[in-house]
C-alpha cells in the first residue's frame, strides 16, 4: 500500500505540473505587460481580485470526498482523480502565446522567469509530498503560482543585472566609438510623433537610425544600437521614456545626447508620477544631459510654466530652441491648420517665414512637426530643404493613421495614442475626414495610469466627444463611467453601444458599418486592462 501510495502522489504531482505550467503562461501575460514589476503585478492580482476558484473548489470537493487518513486506497484514488482534474483544467487553459490582443513573447528573460519559478513550485510541490499532505494542501501549491513567478523574478534580479550591464556595456561603447549625432526625445506624448517626423526629415540629409515603435527603455535602446547601430550613421535618433525620477538621466547615461527635445508635460502616466511637478523634473533630466555635454535642447513652449523648466532656463538660453506661440520662442510658430490633405503650421525661423505642411491628421501634429523641424535645423539642415521633406512624411503607425477601407468607410487608427491632448485632437480630425452623409463613430476604452485625474479627464473628453461623434462604442464601460455620462448629458440623441470587449465593438462594425462613415479606434487597452482572467 505504502508503493500505491507514492505512485499516487507522483501522479497527482505531475498532473498538477502540467496545470502549473499552463497557468503559469496566464499569470506570465500579465506580469510581462507590467514589465516584470512585481510591485505592479500584485497590484493587478489585488485590484481584479484574481484567484484561481476553478481549481481551488475541484481539491476541495476531492479532498473532502476522499479525506480517509487510514484508507491509503480511498486516498490513492483521490489524489489519480486530482491528477486528472488538473490535466483537464490545464487542458482548458488559453494559450496567451497565441489566444490574446498582444501574445506572450517567450523572450530569454520570460523563459528563465518560468525555470525559475517552476523551481520555487517545485519545492513547495516537494514539500507537500514529503509530509504525505492531503488533497487539500494542494489549494496553496494552485494559489501559489503567480506568487512564484514573482519569487523566480527576483532570483533572477543579480544574474539579470549582470546581463542588462553587459548590454547596457556594449551599446554605450558602440555609441562612444562610432560617434553618431544621438538625439533624444522625451515627453507626456509625443515623443514617438516628433521622432518619427525628425528621423523622415533627418534621413533625407543623411543616413539615420530611429528606435522602431515606442521602444524607449534601457534594454530596448540598448538592442537596437548593438543590432543596427552602424558606422555610416550619421544621427540616432531615440525616444526615452520616463518610469519615474532618475530614469531619463539613466538613458543618458546610455545614449548621451547631443541634442534634446522635451515634447509636452501632461498627464499622460500621471499615475506612476502623482503631479505633473514631479513629471516635469523627470522629463527636465534629457535637457540638462545634453547641456552638460554642450548640446542643444528644443523645448515645446508648453512646458515653460513649470518650475524645472524655469530652473533650467535660469542656467542659459543660449542654446536653447523654444518652439512655439510664446513670446521668447526661437521658433515662433504663428498659426496652425488642419484640413483634409494634413495639417500645417506658419513658423518663423531665424527671421524668416516658413509654411510647413505635412500630410499627417490630428492638429496636435502640427506642434509635433514644428518641433521636428526646428531639432532639424538645429542639427545645420536648410529650412527650404526641410519644408520639402515635410510634405512626404509618411503616416505614423497607431497614430492617427487614416485608412480607406474597401466598403467605403474610412478607419482612423489612434490604437497608440493614450493622451488627452491626442484624444481632443483625434476627436476633432473626424469632422475633416467622413463623407458627407457619413457618420462620426468612436470606439474606445478610454486612457489609462491617469491617477487621481482619471474621471476628470475623462468627464472633460466625453464633453468634447459630444460635439464630434454621432455613434459612441464604450469599451469596457464600467472603467469610463465619467466619459459616458458626459457624453449622454451633452448629447443625449447620440446612441450609446457598451461593448465589454473590443471584439464586441467590432462586430457591431460589421453589421452596421455603412460607406462614409468613419470610426475612430482611440486607444487600444493591453490584454491585462481589457481581458478578464476568470480561473
Amino acid at each position: 500500500m505504502v508503493v500505491l501510495t507514492v505512485i499516487a502522489q507522483f501522479v497527482l504531482a505531475g498532473g498538477f505540473a502540467f496545470f502549473a505550467w499552463r497557468r503559469a503562461l496566464t499569470y506570465l501575460h500579465v506580469f510581462q505587460q507590467e514589465e516584470y514589476d512585481g510591485a505592479r503585478f500584485l497590484g493587478w492580482l489585488l485590484r481584479t481580485f484574481t484567484v484561481d476558484i476553478r481549481a481551488t473548489v475541484a481539491m476541495a470537493v476531492l479532498g473532502i470526498a476522499f479525506y480517509a487518513p487510514e484508507d491509503e486506497l480511498v486516498a490513492a484514488i483521490g489524489a489519480v482523480l486530482g491528477a486528472v482534474t488538473f490535466v483537464v483544467l490545464g487542458l482548458r487553459e488559453s494559450d496567451p502565446r497565441r489566444v490574446a490582443k498582444k501574445t506572450l513573447a517567450i523572450t530569454e528573460r520570460a523563459r528563465r522567469i518560468l525555470i525559475a519559478a517552476g523551481a520555487v513550485q517545485a519545492a513547495v510541490v516537494l514539500a507537500i509530498v514529503a509530509a504525505g499532505l492531503p488533497l487539500l494542501a494542494w489549494i496553496a501549491a494552485v494559489q501559489a503560482i503567480p506568487f512564484a513567478l514573482i519569487a523566480g523574478n527576483l532570483m533572477l534580479k543579480p544574474f539579470e543585472a549582470r546581463v542588462q550591464r553587459r548590454f547596457w556595456t556594449e551599446a554605450h561603447h558602440k555609441l562612444q566609438t562610432l560617434k553618431p549625432t544621438t538625439v533624444g526625445i522625451t515627453g507626456s506624448f509625443g515623443k514617438t510623433s516628433v521622432k518619427h517626423i525628425l528621423g523622415h526629415l533627418l534621413s533625407m540629409q543623411a543616413p539615420t537610425l530611429v528606435t522602431p515603435g515606442s521602444i524607449n527603455t534601457p534594454m530596448g535602446i540598448a538592442r537596437i544600437v548593438r543590432e543596427q547601430l552602424a558606422p555610416h550613421h550619421r544621427f540616432f535618433v531615440c525616444e526615452m521614456g520616463a518610469y519615474g525620477p532618475g530614469s531619463v538621466e539613466r538613458l543618458c547615461r546610455l545614449a548621451p545626447p547631443d541634442l534634446a527635445i522635451v515634447t509636452a508635460i501632461g498627464p499622460a502616466h500621471y499615475e506612476r508620477f502623482k503631479s505633473l511637478d514631479t513629471v516635469a523634473r523627470a522629463k527636465f533630466e534629457l535637457p540638462a544631459a545634453a547641456r552638460a555635454r554642450g548640446g542643444i535642447a528644443v523645448l515645446a513652449g508648453q512646458v515653460l510654466g513649470f518650475d524645472a523648466a524655469k530652473a533650467f532656463l535660469a542656467g542659459g538660453t543660449d542654446k536653447v530652441i523654444v518652439v512655439g506661440p510664446e513670446t521668447e520662442a526661437r521658433l515662433k510658430v504663428l498659426a496652425t491648420r488642419e484640413s483634409r490633405q494634413g495639417v500645417e503650421a506658419d513658423v518663423v525661423w531665424e527671421g524668416k517665414s516658413y509654411a510647413l505642411k505635412a500630410p499627417l491628421h490630428g492638429l496636435h501634429h502640427a506642434g509635433n512637426m514644428a518641433l521636428a523641424f526646428a531639432a532639424a535645423c538645429a542639427l545645420g539642415a536648410d529650412p527650404d530643404d526641410l519644408v520639402t521633406a515635410l510634405k512626404s512624411t509618411p503616416q505614423i503607425a497607431h497614430r492617427l493613421e487614416v485608412k480607406p477601407q474597401p466598403d467605403g468607410s474610412i478607419v482612423v487608427d489612434d490604437a497608440y495614442n493614450s493622451n488627452p491632448v491626442g484624444f481632443a485632437a483625434a476627436l476633432a480630425s473626424l469632422d475633416l475626414i467622413v463623407g458627407k452623409t457619413g457618420r462620426r463613430i468612436l470606439v474606445t476604452p478610454g486612457m489609462v495610469e491617469l491617477g487621481t485625474m482619471h474621471d476628470e479627464e475623462h468627464a472633460r473628453l466625453g464633453g468634447v466627444a459630444a460635439d464630434h461623434v454621432d455613434v459612441l462604442l464604450p469599451v469596457i464601460p464600467d472603467r469610463i463611467d465619467s466619459f459616458i455620462d458626459a457624453f449622454r448629458r451633452a448629447a443625449p440623441d447620440r446612441p450609446v453601444v457598451p461593448c465589454e470587449t473590443f471584439a464586441d465593438a467590432m462586430g457591431w462594425l460589421k453589421a452596421n458599418l455603412r460607406a462614409g462613415d468613419v470610426v475612430l479606434f482611440e486607444n487600444d487597452l493591453p490584454d491585462l486592462y481589457e481581458r478578464r482572467i476568470r480561473l
